[in-house]
């Protein structure tokens, strides 16, 4: 009858209409998922791109081989003398040996902490980057969108991450608990007790440079890289370590030459032998922390 046809084509007309609802709906699932994929994406190949990550790594292995000094300011101070004059003289006159090897001892527990807290960052912002490429390369997009909150809960902890991790890179100052300069020491050289400020430092690890560095029949030719602001009295220590197989008739033989410059002739060596060389800056009283 016409009244049955009239349901079956007004049926039919909303089937449409709701088809077409839904198509309209995923079209702008679908552009969202494009979107939002392509913020994931960019987040990638910026923020947390392989090369970056490489970088941080490269820094992360230069810290570790390089030197940690304690810095002290400031590094005079003005005393007078019996005849009223007024000079200035080195800190170090001033300072508690007992504190400044404890602040030694806290520099190095700091140090060590960063280093340690700067390798597990890394090792979280490569992690989230696995995580983030797998969530990138999710292609159903009602299982992308649904996990949009995650993601970017997961991007802005990274985010944290990686600004932690760039602070972590320089060392940073140390608190002192007890005052660090004697008060009688002051009192005798006729000096104002200054603010003392203590920070940590460092310097590269130092490298051989091969085209400078050869060697002859019982001698070696040294010289390695040296930080252009380091001080012209600055000293080294070079270490001579004579290469066995390790054998239990033969004797091991190690050197250490103490050196005043960036070069170093090193003689007496036995022909036909094999022989490592380890060069390292000396301790001048300030190192907290050295291991390579």
């Amino acid at each position: 009858s016409f009244g049955i046809m009239s349901a079956i084509q007004n049926e039919f007309e909303a089937s449409l209409e709701s088809a077409a609802h839904m198509e309209e709906d995923q079209d702008e699932a679908s552009e969202l998922h494009l979107e939002r994929r392509s913020l994931v994406l960019q987040f990638l190949h910026s923020t947390l791109s392989l090369q970056h990550l490489q970088h941080l790594r490269d820094k992360l292995e230069l810290l570790k081989k390089s030197s940690f000094y304690l810095e002290i300011e400031p590094k005079q101070v003005v005393v007078r003398d019996q005849n009223q004059e007024t000079y200035h003289t080195d800190i170090f006159q001033l300072i508690n040996p007992i504190q400044l090897l404890k602040m030694k001892k806290v520099g190095k527990s700091q140090t060590q902490i960063q280093l340690s807290l700067l390798a597990e960052l890394l090792e979280e912002l490569q992690r989230g980057r696995e995580e983030l490429s797998s969530y990138a390369e999710t292609r159903d997009t009602p299982t992308f969108l649904s996990q949009w909150d995650l993601i970017m809960q997961r991007m802005s902890q990274l985010s944290e991450f990686l600004e932690e991790l760039l602070s972590l890179q320089t060392p940073g100052q140390l608190h002192m608990k007890h005052p660090l300069l004697l008060p009688f020491e002051a009192q005798r050289w006729g000096a104002a007790l200054p603010a003392i400020g203590l920070s940590l430092s460092t310097k590269p690890p130092l490298l051989f440079d091969r085209e400078k560095s050869f060697a002859g029949q019982d001698w070696a030719k040294l010289q390695w890289s040296a930080d252009k602001r380091e001080p012209l009295a600055e000293q080294y220590e070079l270490h001579v370590t004579l290469l066995t197989s390790g054998g239990p008739g033969e004797p091991g033989y190690r050197r250490l030459q103490l050196v005043p410059s960036s070069t170093c002739l090193v003689r007496g060596l036995q022909p036909g032998r094999g022989y490592e060389f380890t060069v390292r800056r000396s301790d001048a009283g300030t190192l907290v922390f050295q291991s390579w």
